[in-house]
């Protein structure tokens, strides 16, 4: 017989309290209560910090990460805040010896990527970085039928979506306040400007704008893209337009070529997918919005086999990609599983965004 057993709860603390934390991690953490308790909070704005804690029940309320981050009894501290600020938040919760689940982009630059690794090593604990891409079932499932497909023949990864506001404002209550000071927004764009510029040098507007979409939006297909395909070889080609807000790129890979596209609009709906080709057989997974929960991710398999031509469809589950996430983070820090998407892993997709980059300045 079986050994019943009780899971230890994690006591977490979450640093940002924006769109992703309201929509997804808050809720998804209170569904696994068996497995972890909310136990602090921080946020700049005081009245959405109020508003929130109050919602979920949490007494120890912050407006400074860092303080957060020296609550004792917490063992891991979500990272979820405006990009500019992860590195100083994970490192500073590493340096108390916290785990740390830290949302996308990890960091803009390789020194501070280095620096959160120097600081995890040092602490003796772990790094997740929250690509729920990669964790969901559809998406493992491609990483297994991708061994069947043969040589690969081409490859397609695609991100075109509408802008997030058009999918919030009809499925979910997101609470803002205006008043974050000023003086904090300056700071925000200004660490900004001073980590992409360590990270691509002196470069046009708009390829500047460019990198912030690769390492926010396109962090996640690029991510996934090496998972499943491996890191390309070169960026043959790439171009950019409408300010660095479109994207298209060749990528070439061992015996065949891939093409990135990407773009942001005013449409609602989601386009993200990757799909490779085979001489007799397509894989493609599909993603849809992460603002809307438990819409589902696909694994679409396209075969011939003699004179028949198959399709389907697969849905493993309709477990939303990061509860999935959430549960392995779990395991991570219960039982010392490596996460796939560590700070190394996430040091290619720095490369990547570079090698990108660099074929948009050729062709600028």
């Amino acid at each position: 017989m079986k050994e019943l057993y009780t899971l230890r709860r994690l006591k977490v603390g979450l640093i940002g309290l924006g769109e992703v934390a309201q929509i997804t991690h808050l809720p998804i953490l209170e569904n696994l209560a068996d497995r972890y308790e909310i136990a602090a909070l921080c946020d700049i704005s005081p009245k959405l910090l109020k508003l929130l804690g109050e919602k979920h029940r949490v007494a120890n309320l912050y407006t400074d990460a860092r303080q957060l981050a020296e609550q004792a009894d917490l063992d891991a501290v979500f990272v979820l805040n405006s990009d500019e600020y992860h590195a100083e938040c994970a490192i500073h919760a590493l340096n108390n010896k916290k785990h740390v689940l830290i949302e996308k982009p990890m960091t803009l630059n390789h020194a501070d990527a280095d620096a959160m690794i120097r600081a995890r090593d040092e602490a003796g604990v772990q790094v997740m970085v929250g690509y729920m891409r990669r964790y969901a079932p559809a998406f493992t499932e491609a990483l297994e039928e991708i061994r069947t497909l043969g040589p690969i023949k081409y490859a397609r990864i695609r991100d075109i979506i509408g802008q997030n506001r058009l999918m919030i404002e009809q499925s979910s209550t997101v609470h803002r306040f205006s008043d974050i000071p000023q003086e904090a927004m300056n700071d925000r764009w200004t660490r900004r400007s001073a980590m992409i510029k360590e990270a691509i040098g002196e470069v046009p507007q708009e390829i500047y704008n460019a990198y912030g979409l690769l390492a926010g939006l396109n962090s996640h297909d690029l991510s996934a893209m090496r998972e499943l395909l491996g890191m390309p070889k070169r960026v043959v080609s790439a171009t950019q337009w409408n300010g660095g807000g479109y994207i298209t790129a060749i990528l070439e890979f061992d015996g065949y070529y891939a093409t990135f596209e990407t773009g942001v609009d005013d449409q609602r709906r989601f386009d993200a997918h990757i799909e490779v080709f085979g001489q007799t057989k397509t894989l493609m997974v599909q993603y849809d919005t992460p603002y809307i929960r438990h819409l589902p991710t696909t694994l679409s398999v396209k075969e011939t086999i003699g004179e028949a031509y198959h399709e389907t469809v697969k849905r493993p589950t309709l477990k939303d990609p990061y509860t999935v996430e959430l549960e392995h983070f779990y395991d991570v820090v219960t039982q010392g599983v490596k996460p796939k998407t560590t700070p190394e892993d996430y040091k290619d997709d720095l490369v990547l965004f570079k090698m990108i980059t660099d074929a948009l300045l050729q062709n600028a």
